[in-house]
């Protein structure tokens, strides 16, 4: 009908099967007093909703996907925001939106204000967004915040598809974040412009992509308080996002889908990523690189439809005085169970 009322509910564990004091710190549990990640973590929430006609009004512990407020989900735990968030598409094309979150979980403690940043969890993040599809093949995008005492964001995002001939066509996305602090700047100072331009040319089951990002301004780039998610470039890739101070990244990708040859659900991507120009404040700057490789599949039909296997595996490697180095194998497996 054009009135309705519901609720989500989501119950999240995790167990840990093995992880020595030498091998904590990926991010997975929260840490014992012995040094260790402990042994299981729970938690439950859930959101109360109303919607009128297309219109949708949530409150409680949600996942939100913003580009300048976004939860993440790329460990165990997922976070998890707590706050009001309001959802329109009464016009066709166009999305709008609107929130104000206060508190956030991070995803090695089940507490529900557990997300800190400076040692300071979050006060309030005030959202806004705007998005349209002007044409069939051309949208738009613009979002902003205003994350209590630590900083203010505007993003803006641009992306055209150009159809050439059967199964060929030509993209391009244009993503730009402008971040300023704001009040007591519990984050310390933030002052930093960040721009991706990605061309993407798509041939049957075959797609090259090349991306160039590049970051201005006194400092890098910083988030975190308001997502660990809120980073939506075309160079913040499976271990390292490019947005250190006057960084520059070039990235080069290829995907290709198997179905095309006879194995359908079968999907494999590989990308490299070259940084250069950081500023580290030593006179030398800094440069990054890492390689990407993933395969997946999708069962396609029987009792284990849809079940997937995920292999995501990332070599980092860069200056001493920017970051460590870091070999990153991923394992996901997962199966979309119906039980309503």
């Amino acid at each position: 009908g054009t009135v309705g009322v519901g609720v989500d509910v989501h119950s999240l564990s995790s167990i840990k099967i093995d992880s020595g004091r030498g091998r904590y710190g990926t991010g997975q549990f929260g840490k014992t007093d012995s040094g260790r990640g402990d042994d299981t973590q729970t938690e439950v929430g859930g959101a109360i909703k109303f919607r009128i006609s297309d219109t949708v009004l949530k409150y409680g512990n949600q996942f939100v996907g913003s580009p300048v407020f976004s939860t993440d989900d790329s460990r165990i735990l997922p976070e998890v925001a707590t706050g009001t968030y309001l959802v329109s598409n009464e016009i066709e094309g166009l999305e709008l939106s609107a929130g104000r979150f206060t508190a956030i979980s991070n995803q090695t403690n089940t507490g529900r204000d557990s997300n800190t940043q400076s040692g300071e969890t979050l006060k309030s993040a005030n959202i806004f967004g705007a998005s349209y599809s002007f044409t069939e093949n051309f949208s738009g995008a613009f979002h902003a915040s205003d994350v209590e005492d630590f900083w203010k964001k505007k993003y803006v995002n641009l992306n055209y598809n150009l159809p050439l001939a059967e199964e060929q066509a030509l993209n391009f996305d244009f993503n730009y974040y402008k971040s300023d602090d704001e009040g007591q700047k519990l984050a310390g100072e933030l002052d930093n412009k960040l721009w991706s331009l990605a061309t993407a040319y798509s041939l049957g089951a075959h797609k090259f992509t090349l991306a160039y990002q590049r970051s201005s301004g006194d400092t890098g780039y910083n988030y975190g308080i308001d997502g660990n998610g809120t980073i939506w470039t075309s160079n913040s890739v499976q271990y390292s996002d490019f947005i250190g101070k006057d960084e520059r990244s070039w990235q080069v990708r290829y995907d290709i889908n198997m179905a095309t040859y006879g194995v359908p659900g079968l999907s494999f991507m590989t990308r490299y990523i070259t940084g250069d120009n950081i500023d580290v404040g030593t006179g030398t700057d800094a440069k990054e690189h890492e390689l990407d490789i993933e395969a997946k599949y999708v069962i396609q039909e029987g009792a284990a439809k849809d079940l997937s296997f995920r292999i995501r595996n990332a070599t980092y490697r860069a200056n001493s005085s920017y970051d460590n180095d870091n070999n990153d194998f991923r394992l996901i497996v997962e199966y979309p169970l119906s039980v309503l």
